[in-house]
């Protein structure tokens, strides 16, 4: 496994020359699989956030190539929005394996297998993540994920939309008293919550836009644009059912809190 601290202390140490490590830092940045894919194997060390595979409209037998070659080079690997054919697959490869532990998240469509002796970072901020309603839940719960591997604590509440407005406020004063870097608001529907929850609290608030509801802009379009429209300052919206996004980019808004 060769990874970019190791590649500058050769250098540092004189065991490599400079034109010798910036050619295995560039053979290093991207591998290959097949002619079929091209991973990103340091984008977790670059920029932070670790690479996840999307497993929806892969076939199979690529994913699980994509995911033994990956493993080669980094001590986890994070699946998401498996299929149940998928899912069946990976847990035959990695369950009974010693040196692998695997998790399922059937809620968020996540899996995460990791070495065994490996954890991940922790004390990297908080998050507070809340749900419109409870259909928004699977979207929630991805962003859960991201932020569990980014090393942050989340704090979640869920079902708590302005059908029942009275809701939001208990929770919402639990989160500002323990000091949240961030709110995460997913809402379906036409995707009030996150403008409320804006104008009400002094960090940051991510709108995740899901694709619940019915009728004319019942696929997340009605709530998109409700949340691009809104006047409460300090919301920021990522796409449709963009869990990951809302997830990975709370994180670094967490962190860079925690370092200052």
């Amino acid at each position: 496994m060769v990874n970019i601290k190791n590649i500058l202390k050769n250098l540092l140490d004189g065991n490599i020359q400079l034109d010798e490590a910036e050619k295995l830092l560039k053979a290093n940045f991207i591998k290959e699989v097949d002619g079929l894919a091209q991973l990103d194997i340091f984008r977790k060390t670059r920029t932070g956030v670790p690479e996840v595979i999307l497993a929806e409209n892969k076939k199979s037998e690529i994913l699980i190539k994509i995911v033994e070659s990956y493993l080669e080079e980094n001590r986890f690997v994070i699946i998401s929005r498996f299929t149940e054919h998928q899912h069946e697959l990976l847990k035959n490869r990695y369950l009974s394996d010693e040196n692998y532990a695997i998790e399922v998240n059937e809620l968020a469509r996540t899996i995460i297998i990791q070495e065994k002796e490996y954890s991940f970072e922790k004390n990297q901020g908080i998050v507070g993540l809340i749900t419109a309603g409870s259909s928004d839940i699977p979207i929630a719960e991805e962003a859960k994920i991201i932020l569990n591997t980014m090393g942050c604590e989340v704090i979640s509440s869920y079902d708590i939309g302005i059908a029942g407005i009275h809701r939001i406020f208990e929770p919402l004063s639990d989160m500002v008293q323990k000091n949240v870097d961030v709110i995460i608001v997913c809402a379906g529907m036409e995707g009030t919550l996150p403008g409320v929850v804006a104008a009400l609290v002094d960090v940051p608030v991510i709108g995740v836009p899901v694709s619940s509801g019915y009728g004319k802009g019942g696929r997340g379009e009605g709530a998109l644009v409700t949340m691009l429209q809104s006047c409460s300052p300090g919301l920021l919206v990522v796409n449709i059912d963009n869990g990951f996004g809302a997830g990975a980019s709370s994180a670094l808004i967490a962190r860079r809190c925690k370092k200052n």
